[in-house]
């Protein structure tokens, strides 16, 4: 009998569930339907930003189906992200005010630093010259700020290294609840999910499929044979294999799909289990890190002269 793991409890005691629709790269006009199509087949978790520019319509999807009575409010997780330009300690707010405008809502579940890098004020785009050094401990506190008033129900971070999570717990007065990270089966990331269980915080995937629609990344994830036979051998899919996978390991998966019947499939990971013998064939897949954040390393400009600085050799 498969164990269900609906949802993970966090460290402010809050319960995020275990699967939630992720709309980055979901372009506005499809996106409003997928967030009510992922809804209505059973998703309670939303992973939204400000950078992804789609929050209005996501707001009004989210808003005709609390006027439909579908959900309530209360019924659904949704997160939001701080961008690399709103990382000054008065923009913070600012950042967050202008997000739930957006989204119709007076808070949010989830609020994130999106990556451990900051870029000059109103710029825009992914030009070096922009990138500027980050106090993320001058940030976080501006976090913590909007965790005390409520409007944020739990703070964390995405895109940190193991180094950068254990810096900032060093100097947090409230722990970040999450780390938003890249993980699936051909990108484990063994060290850092073993530190955030050591420390409490919750490890959460996005492309979780290896990201199979992004155009600039190559990746062949839901291909690996290793997935592939487990799949075949549990009558699942590749994918419904590899988000059941990471949830076993403990983390919420952020499947991003606009197609109805893929957002129907990748909620499809309950009621049944990986077992541990196929499981552990999981260790055999080679790893390689995906998204590895080119942007923002420069010779000059910012503070990561490399990827491995970024990533604290975590690459």
């Amino acid at each position: 009998m498969a164990i269900e793991i609906l949802h993970f409890e966090l460290n402010t005691g809050a319960k995020i569930p275990s699967v939630g629709l992720g709309t980055w790269q979901s372009s506005p006009g499809v996106v409003g339907n997928a967030v009510t199509a992922a809804v209505k087949v059973g998703y309670r978790h939303i992973d939204c930003a400000q950078v992804y520019d789609n929050e209005k319509e996501v707001g009004s999807a989210l808003k005709r189906l609390f006027d439909d009575g579908v959900v309530k409010r209360e019924d659904l997780w949704i997160t939001s992200k701080l961008w690399c330009t709103d990382h000054a300690p008065e923009d913070v707010p600012v950042a967050l005010d202008r997000t739930l405008r957006d989204l119709q809502l007076d808070y949010v579940d989830l609020y994130l630093i999106h990556w451990p890098v900051r870029m000059k004020k109103g710029s825009g785009g992914f030009k070096p010259e922009n990138l500027i050094q980050p106090d993320i401990p001058a940030t976080w506190r501006a976090m913590e700020a909007l965790y005390d008033s409520g409007k944020a129900r739990a703070i964390g971070v995405s895109n940190f290294s193991t180094k950068k999570l254990g810096d900032l717990l060093d100097v947090a007065r409230v722990p970040p609840a999450v780390n938003q990270v890249e993980c699936h089966p051909s990108w484990r990331q063994a060290k850092l999910h073993e530190f955030c269980k050591s420390k409490g915080v919750h490890l959460s995937a996005y492309s979780p499929l290896g990201s199979p629609g992004t155009t600039w990344i190559k990746s062949d994830v839901l291909q690996n044979p290793i997935l592939k036979m487990v799949a075949e051998k549990l009558g699942k899919t590749p994918a419904q294999v590899a988000l059941r996978w990471g949830i076993q390991m403990g983390h919420s998966v952020l499947p991003k799909s606009t197609n109805e019947a893929r957002i129907k499939e990748n909620f499809d990971v309950f009621g049944w289990s990986i077992p541990e013998d196929l499981f552990v064939k999981f260790n055999g897949i080679e790893q390689a890190r995906l998204l590895r954040g080119a942007s923002f390393v420069h010779d000059t400009y910012g503070p990561y002269r490399s990827v491995e600085e970024l990533w604290d050799g975590e690459i």
